[in-house]
């Protein structure tokens, strides 16, 4: 690789300084940075080290790795600390490989970790099992960074053996292990911690995290497509720069073309916030907690850093990961190519019937209350609405039936019902539901229900919005169907990013034009049989309680 030179206001994050520069840059490698005493007649921009989403699953965005990375790089991202965790619970082992694998094919510094939670719970049905002996396997790898989101957090605190072989691994390795807590507090909290682990992106409150903080974790302020934490948090970064983060967690497509990291930077710095507090957490805390191979802007660092106009909205210019230019002036100069696939889906189609529910004269049904921008629900307990014996959606209640079916074999359909969604007509439904991805869905009609799961069961996996028109009703259609395809274990698509995002937009909007009221749809949609988030959730086995963590019946 050729040596070249960047000049600019470097922005010092280590020594806190910022002054004019010239980085000489060679065979990806900063050589040497030099101060500049005779500045030009027009303004500098400003270089930084690059941003590090310190927790995402790559598989949220819809895109395979090398696709994420072509949409990161024009925000300035480098690097991700990513959680294999849901092609994982579809595919195992073989998934792992493929997301460490396909990332390899582009410039980009995907940072994997091991998946401690496959399946996530035995409340589900996943399609894979990742042991200890795999993770500890996995942990001797030298491309495997730390142990992923220990989300069973009550094997933890009950010193399960199978889940303390894998954070002991872990540990003798010398590699970190990332929580999952949400809600712990007090000595529940302490012993969770205590067991060695180290971060925590589940806080929603400022109170939570900081007891956590206080406890000597490391907390990530995450802000997806569908949780949203950062408000309520990061006015610790104040008092806690040292050991706090920025994080994603989920991002769907059309999000990451708007923005990534350099969004939370911005608005950090709009509240107050010291600079270099932000750019600690942006950059500088996730390649040190994770002993990153990225650089921060150092003589011999690898020359990962991006040239952003100002350090108020963070508008980047240009990204550099290894010497190399990755993005300029809004586009991605990371390759288009298509990746291959993977899957694990074998469902027969379904019919109307098989989501009927029976009315057996209850006068109060359990129902999940879904609130936008957040992973948790509320339990509620609603009076039914019953037609010819059951129970059917309520509209005007904004009481709908949502569904589970299995995707990895044919079984009976999980049924219950949800309040927020605010559809008026159709149904939506996903094979993207955490944590074991079957196919979940929210209608109102079964008719509806049955059109949007048999779409994506056809495509084996896909987001699907559909409107079942009944030809009593005299409609000149009987029905309107969209989908986005994701072939790549149902979880991803492996065509150009910028389409898929273009795609899932579209169908976002035809979600919303069905009367859905939430910010996200289908993201809140992927969280509703995600048992390990407290309270009320939906598997492909029944409806569960995540505070007792056992089945309502």
């Amino acid at each position: 690789m050729s040596s070249f030179s960047v000049s600019g206001n470097l922005v010092d994050v280590h020594q806190q300084q910022i002054y004019p520069a010239t980085i000489h840059i060679e065979n990806g490698k900063i050589r040497s940075i030099q101060p500049i005493t005779k500045l030009p007649d027009q303004p500098f921009n400003y270089i930084l080290p690059g941003f590090v989403d310190s927790h995402v699953h790559i598989e949220s965005s819809m895109l395979v790795p090398s696709q994420f990375a072509r949409l990161a790089v024009v925000h300035g991202t480098v690097a991700t600390v990513s959680d294999p965790h849901e092609i994982a619970n579809v595919c195992g082992m073989e998934g792992v490989e493929f997301m460490i694998e396909d990332g390899k094919t582009v410039p980009f510094k995907f940072n994997f970790g091991a998946p401690s939670c496959v399946p996530a719970t035995v409340f589900e049905t996943a399609g894979a099992e990742v042991n200890a002996a795999d993770i500890d396997m996995l942990m001797q790898r030298t491309d495997i960074k730390y142990l992923a989101e220990m989300m069973n957090f009550p094997g933890v605190l009950n010193a399960d053996e199978e889940v303390m072989k894998k954070i002991a691994s872990a540990h003798q390795n010398g590699k970190p292990v990332d929580g999952h807590a949400p809600g712990l507090r007090g000595e529940t909290a302490e012993k969770y911690i205590s067991a060695g682990i180290s971060t925590d992106h589940e806080c929603f409150t400022k109170e939570e995290a900081y007891d956590k903080l206080q406890l000597g974790m490391k907390i990530l302020i995450r802000e997806g497509s569908a949780a949203k934490n950062f408000d309520a948090l990061i006015e610790l970064l104040n008092d806690w720069p040292e050991q706090m983060m920025f994080c994603s967690d989920d991002k769907h497509p059309d999000s990451l073309v708007l923005g990534h990291i350099n969004q939370l930077c911005a608005r950090a710095v709009a509240k107050g916030i010291d600079v270099f507090k932000v750019l600690q957490a942006a950059c500088i805390n996730p390649v040190a907690h994770y002993k990153l191979d990225v650089g921060l802007l150092r003589e011999g660092d690898p020359a990962d850093f991006i040239v952003v106009k100002d350090l108020e909205n963070f508008d980047v210019l240009e990204t550099y990961i290894d010497g190399g230019l990755a993005a300029k002036d809004g586009v991605s100069l990371i390759k288009n190519q298509k990746s291959g696939a993977i899957n694990n889906f074998s469902c027969n189609k379904k019919e109307a019937k098989d989501f009927e529910v029976e009315w057996n004269g209850e006068n109060e049904i359990n129902v999940i209350e879904a609130l936008d921008g957040q992973l948790i629900t509320n339990k509620l307990l609603c009076e039914p609405t019953v037609l010819n014996k059951k129970i059917v959606s309520s509209t005007e209640k904004d009481v709908l039936k949502i569904v589970v079916v299995n995707r990895y074999k044919d079984a009976p359909v999980a049924k219950a019902f949800i309040k927020n969604f605010g559809l008026k007509k159709g149904a939506i439904a996903s094979s993207v539901a955490h944590d074991s991805h079957n196919i979940v869905a929210v209608g109102v009609d079964d008719e509806s229900i049955c059109l949007a799961v048999n779409k994506i069961i056809e495509k084996e996996g896909g987001v699907s919005a559909a409107v079942y028109y009944k030809p009593e009703d005299g409609n000149e259609i009987s029905e309107e169907v969209g989908i986005v395809a994701l072939p790549v274990a149902g979880l991803m698509s492996n065509e150009d990013g910028y389409k898929v995002a273009a795609a899932y937009t579209k169908i976002d909007e035809m979600a919303k034009e069905m009367g859905c009221t939430l910010a996200s749809p289908f993201m809140t949609l992927s969280f509703m049989a995600l048992l390990v988030i407290p309270h009320l959730k939906l598997s492909d086995l029944g409806l569960f309680d995540g505070d007792t963590f056992e089945f309502i019946h």
